[in-house]
This record gives C-alpha cells, sequence and structure tokens, in this order.
C-alpha cells in the first residue's frame, strides 16, 4: 500500500483476467499494518459494510459490491422540503413490539405506514452509521460509511428509504461527526498507530464525559473524510438531510459542559470557541445545500451560537433548523413541582426564546428523556398508576386523569409556539410506559465497582406499538389526539404562519391564549376552575368553530365542550386584540378554534 498526499493508505487491484474483481463480494476485509506501536490489523476508514461474525467480538469489514442484478434501484423521487417539518424520531433496532433487534425490512413494512397515518411528514433515524456498541443508541461510531449490520443490508436500507418517498415522507439521518468511538479493534481510534491520525492528540482528542475521542477539524483528510461522508449518505442512500449530533460540543472547546451561556457575545465568539470545527460546519452546511438545494440540515445546539441559521453566503454557519433543545428541559423542571407552581409567562418565554427569524424544531421530549435513569413525560405525570389504571373497563385516577390531560396540552402548546418543526420519539405520542434499556452484561468500573446490567434483556429495548393501538386502553386516546394534531398542522400550517400573537399570560387563571393564523388557541392549565363566557381576544372578525378539543372522548377527556356551537365575534376589544369571542374555557383543557367564515 502506499500513503498518497492526504496521508490516506491506499492500493489498487485490477480486476481478473476474466473480468471478475479482484476481491469477491463479501469477503472480509482488514488492513494490516507495521504501525510504529507495533503491527496492527485494522478495518478501513472508507469500509461500506461490516459485520460482527456469531460468537466473535471484533467487527470484520465486508467488500461490498454486489452484481447488478442484486444492487436495489430506487423507483420513487424523493419529496420536496415541506413548509412546516413534522418529525418522528425513530430507532431501527427498537422499533418491534418484540423484545429483539427489529430490521431495515420490517421497520419499512410496519413502521412506516404507521408514521405516515399519524400525520407526520418526516422520519428522522437514528443508530445508522456502525456502532460496535449498540447500547451507545449508535453515537458511539466505529464505521462512518456502513449502515449499521444489525438490522439488514445497505440494499435493505435503500428499500427502506424509497418506501418512506412513496409515501411522501422525507428521511433524515442522525449523523454523528462531533465524535468518534475510542475503540481501536473496530474503529478509528489508533487506526495507524497513533492517537492523531484523525484526531486531536492528548488531552483535546479525548471527550471526558463521552469517554470518546474528538476529531482534528484543522486536518485536510479530516474534512475530506466528513465531507465524503455526509455527500455519501445523500448520494448513495438518498436521505433527504440530516440532524448533526452533538454541534455544542464541536464548536467549544469546553464542549458546553459545565458552561452557562447568557447571550453574551463573547461566550460564542472567544478563545473557547473551536474555529476549525465551525468552519467545518460551514463548508458541510455548503456541500449539503449545493449539491441538494431541498436537503435538510438541523443542528443539535444549546449554546445558541449566533449566526447558527444564517445561510453560508451570507456568513452564517447554514444550518436551515436549531433543534431548540431548552422547551424538554423546561418541561421535565415543570413536572417536578406542583400545578400552584407553574408559571404561564414562563412557560410562554421558553417557548418563544429563539433568535429572530431562526428556524426552531422543537420537543416536548425526545429519546433522551425515554433512557434509563431519566423519565418520560408520560412517567413524570402518572408514574406507577400506568401499571394499572390504563384500562378502560377500570376506573381512573386523579393522577391518571391529570396525566393524560397534561400530556396532550404540553405537546399541542410545544406544537403551537416552539418554532415551525416539531419533534416525537416514537411511542412517546401515545405515553409509552417505562423506559429504554438496552441490553447489557455487568460493566466493571474504573474504580473497580461493578454496574449491574439487566441480564442482556431486550424488554425495556422495544416499543409497544400494540397499546397504542388498543383501543380499550388509556393508551389509545392519546394516539388519536397526537394524530388530529399533526392533521391539524398539515390542515392550516399554523407552525410557519406568519401570524403569530401571545394575547394571554394569565397568572390567576393559568390561562395561555395565542393566534397562529386563522386559529386561535386556548390553555387552561388550572386543575379545577372551569371559566364559563371567558373572553378570547383575535385578530380577524367572522365566525369560529372547535377545530381541535384536548376534552374530546375520542383523545380520553371528559366530553365538556359542544362542538356544534358557532362562535362569533365582537367589536369589543380586548387583551390588546381589536375584537373577541366568549367561551367556555374546562379546567385543563386546550381548545383550538378556526376561522370558518
Amino acid at each position: 500500500m502506499t500513503r498518497n498526499e492526504y496521508g490516506v493508505w491506499e492500493i489498487f487491484l485490477p480486476n481478473n483476467a476474466d473480468g471478475s474483481p479482484a476481491i469477491p463480494h463479501g469477503s472480509r476485509v482488514k488492513i494490516r499494518m507495521d504501525t510504529p506501536s507495533g503491527v496492527k490489523d485494522s478495518i478501513s476508514a472508507w469500509i461500506k459494510f461490516s459485520v460482527q461474525a456469531p460468537g466473535e467480538i471484533p467487527y470484520n469489514g465486508i467488500y461490498y459490491d454486489p452484481p447488478e442484478e442484486e444492487k436495489f434501484v430506487f423507483q420513487h423521487p424523493q419529496p420536496k422540503q415541506p413548509k412546516s417539518l413534522r418529525i418522528y424520531e425513530s430507532h431501527i433496532g427498537m422499533s418491534s413490539p418484540e423484545p429483539k433487534i427489529n430490521t431495515y425490512a420490517n421497520f419499512r413494512d410496519e413502521v412506516l405506514p404507521r408514521i405516515k397515518k399519524l400525520g407526520y411528514n418526516a422520519v428522522q433515524i437514528m443508530a445508522i452509521q456502525e456502532h460496535s456498541y449498540y447500547a451507545s443508541f449508535g453515537y458511539h461510531v466505529t464505521n462512518f460509511f456502513a449502515p449499521s449490520s444489525r438490522f439488514g443490508t445497505p440494499e435493505d436500507l435503500k428499500s427502506l428509504i424509497d418506501r418512506a418517498h412513496e409515501l411522501g415522507l422525507l428521511v433524515l439521518m442522525d449523523i454523528v461527526h462531533s465524535h468518534s468511538s475510542n475503540n481501536t479493534l473496530d474503529g478509528l481510534n489508533g487506526f495507524d498507530g497513533t492517537d492523531t491520525h484523525y484526531f486531536h492528540g492528548g488531552p483535546r482528542g479525548h471527550h471526558w464525559m463521552w469517554d470518546s475521542r474528538l476529531f482534528n477539524y484543522g486536518s485536510w483528510e479530516v474534512l475530506r473524510f466528513l465531507l465524503s461522508n455526509a455527500r455519501w449518505w445523500l448520494e448513495e442512500y438518498k436521505f433527504d438531510g440530516f440532524r448533526f449530533d452533538g454541534v455544542t460540543s464541536m464548536m467549544y472547546t469546553h464542549h458546553g459542559l459545565q458552561v452557562t451561556f447568557t447571550g453574551n457575545y463573547g461566550e460564542y465568539f472567544g478563545f473557547a470557541t473551536d474555529v476549525d470545527a465551525v468552519v467545518y460546519l460551514m463548508l458541510v452546511n455548503d456541500l449539503i445545500h449545493g449539491l441538494y438545494p431541498d436537503a435538510v440540515a438541523i443542528g443539535e445546539d444549546v449554546s445558541g451560537m449566533p449566526t447558527f441559521c444564517i445561510p453560508v453566503q451570507d456568513g452564517g454557519v447554514g444550518f436551515d433548523y436549531r433543534l431548540h433543545m431548552a422547551v424538554a428541559d423546561k418541561w421535565i423542571e415543570l413536572l417536578k413541582q406542583s400545578d400552584e407552581s407553574w408559571k404561564m409567562g414562563d412557560i410562554v418565554h421558553t417557548l418563544t426564546n429563539r433568535r429572530w427569524s431562526e428556524k426552531c424544531v422543537t420537543y416536548a421530549e425526545s429519546h433522551d428523556q425515554a433512557l434509563v435513569g431519566d423519565k418520560t413525560i408520560a412517567f413524570w405525570l402518572m408514574d406507577k398508576d400506568m401499571y394499572d389504571f390504563m384500562a378502560l373497563d377500570r376506573p381512573s385516577t386523579p393522577r391518571i386523569d391529570r396525566g393524560i390531560a397534561l400530556h396532550k396540552m404540553i405537546r399541542l402548546v410545544t406544537m403551537g409556539l416552539g418554532g415551525e418543526g416539531y419533534l416525537n420519539f416514537m411511542g412517546n405520542e401515545f405515553g409509552h410506559p417505562e423506559w429504554i434499556d438496552f441490553p447489557r452484561g455487568p460493566q466493571v468500573l474504573p474504580n473497580g465497582s461493578v454496574l449491574p446490567g439487566n441480564n442482556n434483556s431486550y424488554d425495556k429495548c422495544r416499543r409497544r406499538f400494540d397499546l397504542g393501538d388498543a383501543d380499550f386502553l388509556r393508551y389509545h386516546g392519546m394516539q388519536e389526539f397526537d394524530q388530529a394534531m399533526h392533521h391539524l398542522e398539515e390542515r392550516y400550517g399554523f407552525m410557519t404562519s406568519e401570524h403569530q400573537y401571545v394575547s394571554r399570560k394569565h397568572e390567576e387563571d393559568k390561562v395561555i391564549i395565542f393566534e397562529r393564523g386563522d386559529l386561535v388557541f386556548v390553555f387552561n392549565f388550572h386543575w379545577s376552575n372551569s371559566f364559563f363566557d371567558y373572553r378570547v381576544g383575535c385578530s380577524k372578525p367572522g365566525k369560529y368553530k372547535v377545530a381541535l378539543d384536548s376534552d374530546d372522548g375520542l383523545f380520553g377527556g371528559f366530553s365538556r365542550l359542544d362542538h356544534g356551537v358557532d362562535y362569533f365575534t365582537t367589536e369589543h376589544p380586548h387583551d390588546n386584540r381589536p375584537r373577541s369571542f366568549s367561551v367556555y374555557a374546562p379546567s385543563r383543557t386546550a381548545v383550538v378554534y378556526a376561522l370558518t367564515e
């Protein structure tokens, strides 16, 4: 092998005399190098497929070049980028109701139609890049160009994406360019016998919290490697864009850890800023949008970096959306308090606190809140009552009634005020019980203590979609509400409406009222007070009708509203709005009123 001008080791093997490839398709391949630290076998950094043989620990690189008749051919065009994004965050392996690792094929046939029916217009898939450690949730990548073999073949993944396109769904990839697994057997770490081939040397090259390696974005070869990786997934697999993981960690040498961002510009443009990483993000966004103008680029950033979503040609970092992570943290903070402590102004401020004209993807909860050690919103709200009182043929409890009501309200107010995109992790739409716990054995920690495992069980590493589908369980009503919420957004496009006005944040009544387009949203978070003849300010005159009611019996509510009632505006100014109409606002209920004429 020879080392080219960029530091890449390469060799060219011509076809055999009969035209067959020098290395047959499916062959196991590794690179043996005599390095400064000794002889080392490594998987090629550019390997397209990698598998773990039964009974073996290390992965094997696979020479993947199937004959033409076995290659998948895409049949359906990629959908255009929608005006508003409604993202279903997914993990292939845990997407089965059964305690097992699911497949690309099963996800294609069973889960994609479910996502479409629920009203989402995009699916974001985690853990695509190969990762030796399943419990890393796909974030400790070992083979950057290889789709995970746990779930099937590259052709299976292409078939999944093509089916999603047939259904009109965008397919976004959760891409990890912020760090790499420290695995020296299967990954890039120590590839050439040194710790600096792709990464910074010394402490700067190690993420102390994630126990992973950090790229040297100032290296030309690292830039070429990562940029070509982004292009590879767009071109070879027809992904429609990316959610870039860990962008805050990339942009600052402190990685956003043990740091509070106050908005002072010195926090963003100082000695702690990794300029090389920011330049890389500009380059990759320029590449993505230059080659595929309709591709979506979402950045996970908690710092509030200015210019994050400004185009590169205008001096920005170039993302289309920022993932608005503060909202989920706010909900968890509130769920630890009593209802009386909730501040309506605080909720509205958190949901609307974003840079002017910067598009955000917001969520009430993602996969982070579902992991073992944390709690989903449903579990915070209903806790152990979920085990015994979710069947409709059994009496409910005050905790269950409160939990179901607030679960719906939290999701709707987040979608209504939070941004131009909305994200939900699979199963949370119906309040999936319990937590996610990947199969794992006991682990010996550096201090010698032993962290117990779970007997390598898959029981908590699956999604019980059957619970949301069962019309005899209360989960079903929550799922029906989520579906209705998405179809309402599809019809009215309120997330991207230019008209947005919050007219009421009443702390005593616990009421939030706001307008989005031709819709008026009324949230009564009060635990016991229902309000008759409650005046609601609005800007547009005419007749309003109920478009969505969280208290509808279909959604597990108490059906306290008559949906046949017409609400006519009067020229009665209220809450700084030129007109108003009166409604009945039941406790712990969200109602959306639509202008009909």
